[in-house]
């Protein structure tokens, strides 16, 4: 049975071919294959004899070709297959990721007060994803420099910083927490799981209420309902190295620290139904944003 490959988006822009080179070795670790795919919109409206429908290909075919000659050149044993789409990007990009293990994206995020937003494709397809998106941005150091290879040819990410999971103790999503640990697991990289917290209201609190302890007892407490949470997949992944950290304040705050320096950051997305459709978080909004590294976004189930 053939499994599913590693999708990456490409559309001729340095974030993306950031994007396609990440999930070129990603695709290698999981020892899958890597599909690049280029949506280019046509209308059906509109009557184009064969000249002009052809040079409205033609930046598609050159997209895919560059991404495709990049992802080569960083990561020569990759299985490659290209794909050009017409359609709105964002649904076309769905439809590919719904096929995929996996889809990667480029982000531009936010630098300062003058920076670029991410692409509202991005976050369409963030949204409504049934599988993991990962959104990379170009020019940092774990998207631009090819990671070391371990012995047995698979790129691996020692000193190219931890996989952070943010965790929910009270509501935890599986389905981040299992694709952290795998992750981990595939880059030998070490696993850092932080959970925010913060006091309740005073007049919420019943008699022996976990807030009406002191600051440092309550972070203890904390800590230990983490580490329970954790305990089977700790189980089932023995040789991942996990750090478990609880931080008072806010959840996106919280992660955007711990990102610092990190190779992979990790958060899980709840279903929503909102007016207008899906639409993300204020946490994940703010990791997308702010953080300079990759970003997985995994979706419950």
């Amino acid at each position: 049975m053939k499994l599913p490959p590693v999708a990456a988006g490409v559309d001729g822009s340095a974030e993306s071919l950031a994007a396609a080179a990440w999930a070129a070795r990603e695709a290698v670790r999981r020892e899958r294959a890597l599909r690049l795919v280029h949506a280019w919109y046509w209308n059906p409206r509109q009557e184009e004899d064969g000249a002009a429908d052809a040079v409205r290909r033609q930046p598609a075919a050159q997209a895919v070709r560059q991404a495709e000659e990049h992802v080569r050149a960083v990561c020569p044993g990759v299985d490659v297959s290209c794909a050009q789409v017409s359609g709105p990007a964002t649904a076309a990009l769905l439809a590919a990721a719904a096929e995929a293990d996996l889809l990667v994206l480029g982000s531009r995020g936010m630098s300062g007060f003058t920076g670029f937003l991410v692409g509202s494709v991005a976050l369409g397809v963030v949204a409504r994803a049934a599988r993991p998106v990962v959104l990379v941005r170009a020019g940092g150091a774990t998207a631009a420099a090819p990671p070391p290879v371990r012995g047995d040819g698979v790129p691996a990410d020692t000193g190219h910083g931890d996989v952070v999971l943010g965790v929910d103790a009270d509501d935890p999503c599986d389905e981040a927490v299992e694709f952290a640990f795998e992750t981990a697991r595939n880059r030998r990289a070490r696993l850092r799981a932080v959970h925010a917290w913060q006091p309740p209201d005073l007049l919420d609190l019943g008699p022996g209420d976990i807030g009406l302890m002191p600051a440092c007892r309550q972070a203890e407490d904390w800590l230990g309902y983490l580490s329970a949470v954790l305990q089977v997949w700790r189980e089932k992944y023995s040789d991942v190295e996990v750090l478990e950290t609880v931080a008072e304040g806010r959840a996106s705050r919280a992660l955007l620290r711990a990102a610092t320096g990190a190779g992979l950051l990790v958060v899980g997305r709840r279903p929503t139904a909102r007016p207008g459709g899906p639409r993300t978080g204020p946490v994940i909004r703010a990791v997308i944003h702010h953080v300079d590294c990759p970003v997985a976004v995994v979706p419950r189930r």
